[in-house]
C-alpha cells in the first residue's frame, strides 16, 4: 500500500513538469479514435449487406426516431470530442472504409468527400475537413461543398504526428514521444512498479472469486498500469504546436508521464486541453495549457479528493468556457457528469445513476441537454441495465431529467483495445442545433453511423 500511495503522490508532484504519452493520435492509424475501418471497426463486407439494413425507424422502447447515415459497413463517427460538423451545422463528417464521408442532416444523404483517407476533424472557420496525406507529408483540407476541392494546409515536419486543430485553424498540436528536455527540468521519477489492479479495484477478493466482467476490467487496468509505468520511467516527452502560416514547431511541457486526448478549445485558439493517461484512479488526469505563453504551464482541472476517485473522458463545452468530464467518487460507486468553469475554477457535479452512466458524455451547444452513450457490464460502471443511449434535460433547479434515446442491448461495446472483437464505442455527439445525436452502432449486425432525434417522434 505504501508503494501505491507513493505512486499517486509522485504523479501529483510531477504535475506541471512531468508528463508523457503513447504514440499521438493519428487519424490514419488503427487507434480506434476516429471511426471507420482504420479506427478498429469491422471490415466493409462484415455482416449483412448494407442495403438490407434498416434505414430509418422509431425505437419501440424509447419513442425516438433513428436514421442510418452511412451506406457502407465498417463506417464510424469521429471520436466524441472532435468537431465533426460543418460551421453552418448542416452536415456531419464521418469515416468509412471508402474514405471521408459527409451526410446532410436534413436529407440524411451521404456522399464521399475524400477517398482513401480518414478525417482528423472539421474546421470551425471554413467549410472544410482536415486530414493527413502521408504520401504528401502534409495536412490537407477538403471542401465540404460542391466539388470537394482539396488544398495543402501545412507540411508536417519529419517524425511528428498531429492530434488536433485549434479554433481558428492556425495551429495543430500533438505530442513528441522522445523529447530531451533542453532545460533538464523533467527529472525521471524513481522506478515504481505498476500496482496490482486486482488488489486496487477488488480488495480482499481473489481473481477466481470475481466475475468474468470484473476480471476483464482489472486486466485492462493492469495493461494501462504497465503502460503508465513505462511512460514515467521512459525518456521525456513534450507537447508541441505546428504553426500553419510559418511552419514553426513550438515544444513545451517536457515531462515523464503519459499524455493523451489533446483537444483545443472551440473558441480560444490558444487554449489546449490534454490528459495524464493511464489508470484513471492513479493519476490526476485533466489539464489545460495556454500555448501562447512564453513558457506554457499546465493547469489541473480537477484534483482527486479520495482514494480511487477518477475523472476522465474530458471534453470542451461548446462555448469554450467549461471543461466537462466523467467523475466517479470513488470509481464504480458514485457517478457524476462534472464541469469546471475556467474563469472561476468552480465545479458543477450532476449525479448520474449507475444504469445511466456512459463510456462518453456530451453536452448540447445551448447547454440544455447532456447525453451518455451507455455501456455493457464490463465497463467501469458494471451497470446491469446500462446498454442505452441516454438523454438528460437540465432543469432550472440544476437537476437532470432523464430519458432513453436508443436501445443498445444488441450493440457490442467491447472494443478491440480491451480484448473484444469488432466492438465499438458509440461516441455520441450533438448536432449544433441539438436536434440529433450522431453515434456509431453495430446492433444490426454491421457497424454504421446513425442520427437519433432528441425530440420524441410524434
Amino acid at each position: 500500500m505504501r508503494k501505491i500511495i507513493a505512486y499517486s503522490v509522485l504523479l501529483a508532484l510531477v504535475g506541471a513538469t512531468a508528463f508523457a504519452q503513447t504514440a499521438p493520435t493519428d487519424p490514419a492509424a488503427g487507434n480506434g479514435r476516429r471511426g471507420g475501418r482504420r479506427g478498429g471497426g469491422p471490415a466493409a463486407d462484415a455482416g449483412p449487406p448494407a442495403d438490407s439494413l434498416r434505414k430509418e425507424w422509431v425505437d419501440a422502447d424509447t419513442g425516438h426516431k433513428i436514421y442510418r447515415l452511412s451506406t457502407q459497413n465498417g463506417s464510424g463517427s469521429l471520436y466524441f470530442h472532435y468537431n465533426a460538423y460543418s460551421p453552418d451545422g448542416k452536415t456531419v463528417v464521418f469515416n468509412s472504409p471508402a474514405g471521408i464521408m459527409e451526410a446532410d442532416l436534413a436529407s440524411k444523404k451521404a456522399e464521399l468527400v475524400v477517398p482513401g483517407h480518414n478525417a482528423m476533424e472539421t474546421s470551425r472557420v471554413a467549410n472544410e475537413v482536415f486530414y493527413i496525406d502521408r504520401q504528401a507529408g502534409a495536412v490537407m483540407a477538403a471542401d465540404l461543398g460542391d466539388g470537394h476541392k482539396t488544398r495543402e494546409v501545412v507540411k508536417i515536419p519529419q517524425g511528428l504526428q498531429l492530434a488536433c486543430v485549434n479554433s481558428d485553424a492556425t495551429l495543430f498540436a500533438g505530442v513528441i514521444s522522445n523529447a530531451p528536455d533542453p532545460d533538464n527540468k523533467a527529472a525521471p521519477p524513481d522506478k515504481i512498479p505498476a500496482p496490482d489492479q486486482y488488489t486496487r479495484m477488488f480488495p480482499g477478493k481473489k481473481p477466481e472469486e470475481l466475475s468474468a466482467m470484473n476480471r476483464s476490467s482489472a486486466d485492462k487496468e493492469n495493461r494501462l498500469a504497465r503502460q503508465l509505468t513505462q511512460a514515467v520511467e521512459g525518456p521525456p516527452r513534450c507537447l508541441f504546436t505546428l504553426n500553419v502560416k510559418t511552419g514553426e514547431v513550438k515544444r513545451f511541457g517536457y515531462a515523464h508521464a503519459w499524455l493523451n486526448h489533446l483537444q483545443f478549445s472551440p473558441t480560444d485558439p490558444h487554449m489546449l486541453m490534454f490528459c495524464h493517461e493511464g489508470t484513471w484512479h492513479e493519476v490526476d488526469r485533466v489539464w489545460t495549457i495556454n500555448v501562447a505563453d512564453a513558457d506554457p504551464k499546465p493547469v489541473l482541472m480537477h484534483k482527486r479528493t479520495m482514494d480511487m476517485e477518477i475523472a476522465g473522458h474530458e471534453w470542451w463545452g461548446a462555448d469554450g468556457k467549461t471543461v466537462w468530464f466523467d467523475l466517479q467518487k470513488p470509481r464504480s460507486v458514485n457517478f457524476f457528469v462534472a464541469g469546471v468553469d475556467l474563469a472561476t475554477m468552480k465545479e458543477t457535479d450532476y449525479p448520474i445513476p449507475q444504469n445511466q452512466w456512459g463510456v462518453h458524455y456530451n453536452r448540447s451547444a445551448d447547454g440544455t441537454m447532456l447525453s451518455s452513450d451507455g455501456g455493457d457490464d464490463a465497463q467501469v460502471a458494471f451497470a446491469p441495465d446500462g446498454m442505452w443511449l441516454n438523454l438528460f434535460h437540465v432543469q432550472p433547479d440544476g437537476t437532470l431529467l432523464h430519458e432513453h434515446l436508443v436501445n443498445m442491448k444488441k450493440h457490442n461495446y467491447v472494443t478491440p483495445a480491451s480484448g473484444g472483437v469488432n466492438g465499438v464505442e458509440p461516441n455520441g455527439t450533438f448536432s449544433p442545433d441539438g436536434k440529433f445525436l450522431v453515434f456509431t452502432g453495430n446492433f444490426d449486425g454491421a457497424q454504421h453511423v446513425y442520427a437519433v432525434e432528441t425530440a420524441k417522434s410524434k
